[in-house]
């Protein structure tokens, strides 16, 4: 199978990509991750925490770790970058029984993971209300130097925004071999972070619905590899 891994001279020269959204320096991460360095503040979106236990639920049996793997993959990005703040772009939780069904290991861990900085939660479609006991603050959007942090982009031209919820995913085909994954997509004003958590899926950016998201500003696509992070042309992009 064909690997994502161009050619480099160290293998850390891929892991972050330096971005502007309206002027603000930003920092993509491989993890997909996203950390702004003037506020020194760590964005995420789409953790989808307890996924595999509702689908358990359901009747519906995955490796019961996808809480932990995502949780471990953002004590990792947070030890990279040592933020004062993280913020979560909503769906953090895959749905409102989830603190039902986290365990206390896992509550544990994020509880760890807030100390010593500030945490917010942004609330989305799967998570409208986050229980107390999951730490943090909860918000239903926030606004850090001009730029909106929200979960469900707004449709149309507007002031600058990072959001999640889309869970953008690129589509490449390279001498034949198909390669599929995460993504950050932009233009310039909008910037819509890949989904960080273990189980979630994605949608191809060429997809209908990004267009009023986008429109024809332009589209700038930043690739998760397998252990990078890169930029991509977008004429090299293809359809599902």
């Amino acid at each position: 199978m064909l690997q994502f891994k161009p050619e480099r001279t160290h293998i850390t020269d891929y892991a972050t990509h330096h971005l502007s959204l309206c002027g603000k320096a930003l920092v993509a991460d491989a993890s997909g991750a996203l950390y702004w360095p003037a506020e020194r503040t760590l964005i995420v979106a789409d953790l989808h925490l307890e996924k595999g236990s509702s689908f358990a639920e359901r009747g519906i049996m995955l490796p019961p770790y996808d809480t932990r793997q995502t949780l471990q993959r953002l004590a990792e990005a947070i030890d990279r970058f040592d933020p004062r703040c993280v913020i979560a772009l909503g769906d953090s939780l895959h749905d409102k029984n989830a603190a039902e069904r986290i365990d206390a290991t896992n509550l544990e861990m994020l509880s760890i993971l807030q100390e010593d900085r500030q945490w917010v939660w942004i609330s989305g479609n799967h998570d409208p209300a986050i229980a107390p006991k999951f730490g943090g603050h909860v918000a239903d959007q926030l606004v850090v130097g001009g730029i909106k942090l929200t979960h469900v982009p707004s449709q149309g031209r507007m002031t600058p925004e990072i959001a999640g919820h889309m869970h953008p995913a690129a589509k490449l085909s390279i001498y034949g071999h198909i390669i599929r994954r995460p993504c950050f997509v932009g233009n310039g004003r909008r910037l819509l972070l890949p989904a960080f958590g273990t189980f979630t899926g994605g949608l191809n950016v060429l997809h209908t619905a990004f267009t009023p998201l986008l429109g024809s500003d332009g589209m700038s696509v930043w690739m998760l590899g397998q252990e990078g992070l890169y930029p991509v042309a977008t004429r090299y992009l293809c359809d599902d």
